[in-house]
């Protein structure tokens, strides 16, 4: 049994307490996670549109990442106090050690009401295609067929029209860019307004690499981060879907999904070779799974010099592959399925349900200015 000294007992009474009243907003926030109207009307187009706003437009002008340094430090004071919980426990301090536990408990307490109160309440929030009035009917292989071929045609046609200046751009225009197709698309379409959006360079890219991620979002500051060293044709639409984040959309086969509608439908060159290749590539990996007959079929009407990016993409990543990659891989898979993702990692790919819905609802996907210069 822990004893307490007569100045310490105060201190953890205090805690306990705060501990208490944290737990019950903790199950308050997960109620209201259980009703996605409540969220999308009161949440997600109130207080999170509000958050999102301030956030955005304090961080947004920062040209180096808050977030990254926030997390620098939070990882400093983790350290910290594990080490002190270690000594305390070592030299027998009790109810120094219960207290330090107490503490520490109210810090996960208050990261994870302000991970949800923040932003991760938009996990809770109705599903795009219901949002849209998407159909949500399955797809048949001649279908899956059809739109992989379209998406072929585009992306070897954008290719084609890029030049040298396209691929020198630098990650400062492709953020640019990104930030004008997301806001263009959110005149268009009022579902996805961003408030002040925008990209910047990941300060731990070298550590993304080994992980094998192309991005993330930061929940805490509303940044949306992007690896600034992987492959040239990964970085514009990864911009568009980290910002598709910051306009409140959660789920990743969302966030991709909007990234993708954002990049075809925009006037630069590189972003839409970008969208439409990520989107290409998503479509020919559920050919192969459906049918590797299929798949090769499909793969030998990609042109040569787009295929001779994919070689390059797939030697980039294939140079970072570690065990690291892979238990980052088995930690996140857990995460999204504990926020209302059930397929873990294959949630991106149900971005291709949400653009074979788009496309056979009313052939949105065939764009006015598809070949134009």
């Amino acid at each position: 049994m822990i004893k307490l000294g007569v100045k310490s007992a105060p201190t953890f009474k205090k805690l306990f307490i705060t501990v208490s009243g944290l737990f019950i907003f903790q199950l308050a926030l997960f109620i209201a996670g259980g009703h996605s109207n409540f969220i999308e009307v009161w949440y997600t187009h109130g207080l999170y549109s509000i958050i999102s706003g301030i956030t955005h437009t304090l961080s947004g002008w920062i040209p180096f990442s808050i977030g990254d340094i926030l997390y620098i430090g939070v990882i400093i004071i983790c350290i910290h106090t594990v080490w002190k919980l270690i000594t305390h426990a070592i030299s027998r301090r009790w109810g120094k050690l219960g207290l330090g536990l107490l503490k520490l408990i109210i810090g996960l307490q208050l990261f994870i009401v302000a991970f949800y109160l923040l932003w991760g309440l938009n996990y809770s929030r109705p599903a795009v295609s219901k949002i849209l009035n998407l159909p949500d009917d399955p797809y048949t292989v001649s279908q899956l067929t059809a739109t992989t071929n379209l998406l072929i045609d585009s992306v070897n046609a954008r290719r084609a029209l890029l030049n040298q200046v396209d691929w020198q751009t630098s990650n400062s225009r492709i953020f640019q860019s990104a930030k004008k197709a997301t806001e263009i698309l959110g005149k268009n379409q009022p579902a996805f307004r961003s408030y002040n959006p925008a990209a910047k360079r990941a300060l731990f890219t070298p550590v993304l690499n080994y992980m094998g991620t192309a991005g993330y979002f930061n929940p805490f500051t509303g940044e949306a981060q992007v690896n600034y060293s992987m492959p040239l044709v990964n970085r514009p639409v990864t911009a568009c879907h980290e910002m598709a984040h910051q306009m409140g959309f959660a789920r990743e086969d969302e966030a991709n999904f909007i990234g993708f509608i954002a990049g075809i439908n925009s006037t630069d060159h590189l972003l839409r070779y970008s969208a439409y290749y990520m989107a290409m590539e998503e479509f020919l990996h559920q050919a192969r799974l459906r049918d590797t007959v299929l798949f090769h079929h499909l793969k030998s009407r990609i042109s040569i010099p787009v295929k001779q990016d994919m070689k390059a993409d797939r030697a980039y990543w294939l140079r970072y592959q570690n065990q690291i990659g892979y238990v980052t891989s088995l930690f996140y898979d857990q995460f999204l399925k504990a926020n209302k993702q059930p397929d873990g990692l294959q949630s991106y790919n149900r971005m291709i349900n949400l653009t074979m819905a788009y496309y056979k609802q009313d052939n949105k996907l065939k764009i006015q200015h598809e070949f134009k210069r």
